[in-house]
């Protein structure tokens, strides 16, 4: 288990790395400055080492800081829109005195032999990006991880997820009703907590209340009570649930549905007068039920707490600088009339999704070019399905229903699912079918 310290050790200046980041808009750009710290004078070469890696990486947009030692080089890779990118190599003397840097200003201690955790901070006036870092030991020293925290990444307003329109008037009508529950699933890293974090911006008002129990508090969001689990100290998600229903809420966000003890107390609260928002690990909408009885929640409480299922993934956007129009093959081709048959099998209305189902089949393939750092891809979307608990999903939830019972039990709500959300995604020229296929079984029925 992993050694947690204080949050923010140390602050770093934001208007040192903002000066840095001027000259750094592209990848290449980040690793030239890195190569000219490594061949230039001794003094400051830490300090000015680290400056570049995080204002070249929030320059970029980068989510992620991975500084992984070898065995005769350390290797500095950013992951940008859910990509890792190679950087740079430089010498294992400056990654140990980058290592004990980060653990400095993350609070680590020095001479731990285990994984440790930590966390600061970088400030300019109003405006704080928060750094979290994680090293754990490896054959050749420490991995470091840092995750980059910039609050303007996560206000993502519910209008810009790329929710298909039948669904968002689903969800923008459930989400304001004074009680239910709406579980959000999807791997990690698919972006369940930006979809509940929107959830949250878009009824917020100051005439309720929202408690949210997360693990951890990653963005800290205004006027919302946001409390963080700590197990070492017993304060699990059933205690954090526990307390927050003391807090007199009126909508509750729990970070994750782990266990059979979550689950009841997130179920009883949505039946006495609160809405819960949560996430859950299962592979589609479909799967959310099966989950929920493998948890032990009763079949019949469920059909009255549970209000919309959903699952998610994302995918990255074609840059629309460079992408280019795509010559497909015969199975690529016959993969797109196979999801355009399920469309209109399920009487989906191509006209309102904007796609035109006839051949030739005019999709894009990304290219690369200066303005998406030579990917390809600018940015990423979700792609969705949500299955609502109507009458028929009420009826069948008491039959103990496998995924295949429920998906055909929901075809007639008239939701695509995330194959059909992504191929139309694919025809509207936002994404790519290589990005799709990597998320979703497109041949799957």
């Amino acid at each position: 288990m992993a050694e947690s310290s204080t949050e923010g050790g140390l602050e770093i200046s934001g208007e040192a790395l903002r000066n840095t980041a001027q000259n750094m808009r592209t990848i290449e750009d980040i690793g030239r400055n890195i190569k000219e710290v490594v061949e230039g004078s001794k003094v400051h070469k830490v300090s000015r080492f680290l400056e570049i890696i995080l204002a070249g990486a929030i320059a970029i947009k980068a989510s992620d800081i991975h500084i992984e030692p070898e065995k005769d080089k350390c290797r500095l890779r950013l992951r940008l829109d859910g990509v890792l990118q190679d950087i740079a190599f430089f010498e294992l003397n400056i990654y140990h005195l980058i290592n004990s840097r980060i653990k400095l200003l993350s609070g680590m201690k020095f001479t731990s032999k285990i994984a440790q955790d930590g966390r600061f901070n970088i400030s300019e006036g109003e405006e704080e990006i928060s750094i979290r870092s994680s090293l754990i030991p490896g054959t050749y020293g420490e991995a470091i991880v840092m995750r980059i925290l910039d609050p303007k990444s996560i206000q993502v307003r519910i209008e810009d997820l790329g929710i298909e329109p039948h669904l968002f008037s689903i969800i923008e009508s459930e989400i304001k009703k004074p009680n239910g529950m709406i579980l959000v699933t999807g791997p990690t890293g698919s972006g369940k907590t930006t979809t509940l974090y929107a959830f949250l911006r878009k009824i917020y008002n100051p005439e309720i209340n929202i408690v949210t129990i997360e693990d951890p508090v990653e963005y800290h969001l205004e006027g919302i009570t946001q409390t963080q689990v700590n197990h070492k100290k017993g304060y699990s998600f059933p205690e954090g649930l526990r307390s927050a229903l003391r807090q007199d809420p009126d909508v509750i966000m729990v970070g994750e549905i782990r266990d059979a003890e979550t689950a009841e107390i997130t179920v009883q609260s949505s039946l006495t007068g609160h809405m819960v928002f949560s996430t859950l690990h299962t592979n589609n909408a479909a799967g959310v039920i099966p989950r929920l009885i493998d948890l032990k929640v009763n079949p019949k409480i469920m059909t009255s707490a549970l209000s919309l299922s959903m699952a998610q993934r994302l995918v990255r956007k074609l840059c629309l600088s460079c992408r280019k129009e795509k010559i497909l093959t015969a199975e690529e081709n016959k993969t797109i009339k196979l999801v355009l048959e399920s469309m209109k099998t399920e009487k989906k209305d191509f006209a309102k999704h904007d796609i035109n189902p006839v051949e030739p089949f005019k999709i894009f393939t990304p290219v690369g070019c200066d303005k998406c750092h030579q990917t390809g891809y600018n940015g990423r979307i979700g792609i969705f399905e949500a299955i609502k608990t109507d009458e028929v999903i009420e009826k069948i939830m008491l039959e103990n229903p496998s995924e295949r019972e429920i998906k055909k039990a929901a075809r007639d709500q008239g939701i695509l699912s995330m194959r059909q959300d992504g191929l139309v995604k694919v025809m509207r020229g936002i994404t790519s079918l290589e990005e799709v296929s990597s998320v979703v079984d497109l041949l799957e029925e």
